[in-house]
């Protein structure tokens, strides 16, 4: 694995302005969509393939193949095909797309008009939060520019190649983070998930072909046409390559958002990268990729990697990379609460696991939070997330319940020191 300390940025690298289009010419911008439509071997089949063989895994939170995504799509019949570029990122504790949004925006413009290219798409819808107003500005400036030079819209330079892009703004709803609420949104209807099947792939914007991805994830398509899979492969961990965004808040000395090779250890970033833990306290508990993951103890992080399968031993996930570290003073019972009143506050209604599930989930916190619960309480918890889990349209349910689960599995002492004893015997 490539030693951190001597990885120089790719995604936001250290260039004056190059946010601007001019700059990001002078520094080799737009050179890779221009070799995709002027060389007879950068078919469209090819350039899937090579992202496909690169393993860029989306960096939204699913972690899915991104080529193999793209090779979901129906072949050309004629009519119009679609990219909603999702930059909602509305999950609590991330933060790292509004980075490429200001510091490098024609670096996701190209990554997706590459995307556009493999897939014979149309037009592409950048979904941005609405609470983002500054960035979305700055990415509709940085979009205007490009299609002022010609990198957008009909004969794309000169090639045959016509792709529109527009940004939309999000009205302020986590569910429009999820990709089907989101094509919702983008039709001016109400944000609810749609059953699956179909797939977006085969029915997506207004029953067209439709792929979702992440504005991370088509950043990363320029740097792969560039310098091939096998290099982008040799970045980071084996399973999950490539470079990672990380979003770092909570309790450290130096938050922020740092970029460097997936598989770090969360020790050094946290140590080494954000300069150790405020007041020089303790780990209590690690979020890894923002606040629908599981918890880790912050004594069980020896040897944890932030790559999707080390993650995934250790009983979390990847997520979006957004890591809230919490010290040895965090009441976990007050923070599960917090979490759970934003889910609740946030699921769309539409499915009754998740619209009762996320009630109750808050309801019992609360009352555990006021030390009115008893210890029957916790089991209660646990049967409610069980009744959420896998049993929605969307994951919210699951998001709103893997906190609530793990946490009072690993903290289970706290959770039990805020609870009275039942008066009633348990089963």
């Amino acid at each position: 694995m490539q030693d951190w300390r001597t990885y120089e940025p790719l995604l936001i690298p250290s260039i004056k302005d190059l946010h601007k289009i001019d700059v990001y010419e002078k520094n080799g911008g737009y050179q890779q969509l221009k070799k995709v439509l002027s060389d007879k071997e950068q078919t469209p089949e090819a350039v899937t393939n090579t992202v496909k063989n690169a393993n860029l895994r989306g960096r939204g939170g699913a972690g899915f193949n991104a080529g193999l995504k793209w090779s979901f799509m129906p072949k050309p019949d004629g009519g119009p095909r679609y990219i909603a570029a999702n930059g909602d990122e509305s999950e609590p504790g991330t933060f790292k797309d509004r980075m490429i949004f200001e510091y490098n925006p024609h670096l996701f413009i190209e990554g997706a008009l590459i995307a556009a290219y493999a897939m014979s798409i149309d037009a592409v819808y950048v979904y941005i939060r609405g609470e983002y107003r500054s960035w979305i500005t700055m990415m509709q400036k940085a979009i205007d520019d490009a299609y002022a030079k010609g990198y957008i819209g009909k004969g794309i330079m000169g090639s045959k190649m016509n792709c529109e892009m527009y940004v939309h703004m999000g009205a302020g709803a986590y569910i429009c983070g999820e990709e089907s609420s989101l094509m919702e949104s983008l039709e001016g209807k109400r944000g609810y998930p749609r059953v699956k099947p179909p797939f977006p792939a085969q029915k997506g914007l207004w029953g067209r072909p439709t792929t979702i991805n992440n504005i991370e994830t088509l950043a990363n398509v320029p740097l792969i046409i560039k310098n091939g899979s096998e290099w982008f492969t040799s970045i980071g961990a084996k399973g999950h390559p490539g470079p990672v965004l990380y979003g770092i808040s909570g309790h450290v000395n130096r938050p922020g958002v740092y970029e460097y090779p997936s598989g770090m250890l969360i020790t050094e970033l946290i140590n080494d990268v954000c300069g150790g833990v405020r007041g020089g306290k303790k780990i209590k508990a690690v979020i890894p990729g923002g606040s629908s993951t599981p918890p880790l103890r912050g004594d069980s992080l020896d040897g944890v990697r932030m790559d999707a399968d080390s993650l995934r031993d250790a009983g979390s996930m990847m997520g979006t990379a957004g890591m809230v570290i919490l010290d040895e003073d965090t009441d976990m019972v007050d923070l599960v609460w917090r979490i759970s009143h934003f889910y609740h506050h946030e699921s769309c209604g539409q499915c009754t696991p998740c619209r009762d599930g996320t009630g109750w989930l808050e309801k019992t916190l609360l009352k555990i939070k006021n030390g009115e619960g008893e210890i029957r309480d916790l089991e209660l918890l646990l049967d409610i997330c069980f009744q959420m889990e896998g049993r929605t349209i969307c994951a919210l349910a699951d998001a709103a319940a893997w906190p609530v689960r793990y946490s009072v599995a690993r903290f289970r002492d706290e959770f039990e020191a805020r609870c009275k004893k039942s008066i009633y015997a348990v089963a």
